[in-house]
């Protein structure tokens, strides 16, 4: 069941490739510039505050240098306690703290949950940046040890929220343009099959008149032609009421499947290669599922002559109808043709692919259309191999 693209429209809107592709461009595009852009401000934000640790470090140095009492309330008050967004913690040589700031630890908590606390944020203060030695005589007396502040680790986080947002905004996007043009394609099937069946029901009147005409007229000896006539008369009936029910709501009645079935096949084998052979097997003649006759029959009809066309005019096809585990009904088609890769295997419902020189390609994705939308059930290719053939399996609902 090889498969061939027709002519593809130009239109951008009817692409939805291009339109995943330039969504998909446009998101990482945004998101490399906001990523680039930001790692800049935090770098130049990470240096800031590390130069601002740094002069904390140089004031508590001139403190152990100069005289304490003259200069003490300018260093604390002025230089010192101006930093109000940095954490960080003074520890002596021996890792005593000394001070802390800016660290959200409740003051009325006890002395030992606090050390605790402080100790949780020195492992995580060393994790992240080396500490700011302090240095008199030089001999070391202790260590700064800090980590981002708020403002710092916000801005760190800001460009993947931002990727978040504009992965969100491009799926939106892409969903509300997919549905919109699945809207428009729903419309145009709508329009075409109504059409369609209207153009049908002026002649279909025409020729049952003159059905009944050769059937009354004595001089018209072979009426073996009329009988058969009348049955193309009923099944182009067939078809212009399966038209009529696209885009409507069809009626499901519990319908014998194996009647169904029998039915179809007993009108396509005069009508087709006779060097096709085409079997019916059921566990049971009585099982039933909730269908629209008309319809669910287009989909046995497509999928038949489907295997018709991969086996090139010569081959078997076995229908079997089964009872599921959980009292589904599986109707399973299977041909002897060429099978499919399993590259094919992803668009062999897609419009447009078909393996015939002269095709729409429609039929599979007809059967779909009208298994999972106005049956609720599903249809897919159970197996497929390469020159041994195909099986579709049908589910419905019993």
């Amino acid at each position: 069941m090889a498969e061939k693209h027709h002519t593809k429209e130009p239109n951008l809107y009817q692409d939805k490739s291009a339109i995943k592709w330039i969504i998909l461009v446009a998101t990482i595009l945004v998101s490399i510039g906001s990523i680039y852009y930001t790692n800049v401000l935090v770098s130049q934000l990470k240096e800031r505050e590390r130069q601002q640790i740094q002069l904390y470090g140089k004031a508590l140095e001139y403190t152990i240098k100069e005289n304490f009492e003259s200069n003490i309330y300018f260093i604390t008050q002025e230089l010192l306690f101006r930093n109000n967004s940095v954490p960080l913690i003074w520890v002596d040589e021996q890792g005593v703290v000394m001070d802390y700031r800016n660290l959200d630890i409740d003051s009325t908590l006890t002395r030992e949950k606090i050390d605790d606390r402080l100790n949780d944020e020195l492992l995580e203060m060393s994790d992240t940046y080396e500490p700011i030695e302090l240095k008199y005589q030089d001999e070391t007396f202790g260590y700064v040890y800090y980590k981002n502040s708020f403002l710092l680790t916000q801005l760190a986080y800001f460009p993947y929220i931002q990727i978040l947002i504009i992965g969100i905004l491009g799926f939106i996007a892409y969903i509300a343009f997919d549905s919109s043009k699945a809207a428009e394609q729903n419309r145009v099937w709508v329009g075409l099959a109504k059409e369609t069946a209207h153009q049908l029901a002026t002649p279909l009147s025409s020729l049952m008149a003159w059905i009944e005409y050769i059937k009354e007229d004595p001089d018209i000896k072979n009426k073996g032609i009329a009988e058969e006539l009348d049955k193309d008369i009923k099944k182009l009936q067939l078809i212009t009421e399966r038209f009529s029910n696209i885009g409507s709501s069809p009626v499901l009645k519990e319908e014998n499947i194996f009647d169904l079935i029998n039915n179809t096949i007993s009108y396509l084998r005069p009508r087709i290669s006779s060097k096709v052979q085409i079997d019916i097997s059921a566990l049971s003649e009585n099982i039933t599922a909730k269908v629209n006759a008309p319809l669910f029959e287009w989909v046995i009809e497509n999928l038949c002559k489907n295997a018709v066309d991969a086996m090139s005019g010569s081959g078997n096809i076995s229908i079997k109808i089964l009872r599921g585990s959980d009292w589904r009904v599986l109707v399973d088609v299977s041909d002897t043709g060429k099978g499919m890769n399993k590259s094919k295997l992803k668009r062999v419902f897609n419009p447009g692919f078909t393996t015939k020189k002269r095709g729409w390609g429609l039929g599979l994705t007809l059967a779909k259309r009208i298994v999972e939308t106005y049956h609720e059930g599903k249809i897919f290719v159970k197996s497929s191999e390469e020159n041994k053939g195909t099986t579709f399996r049908i589910v419905l609902h019993a």
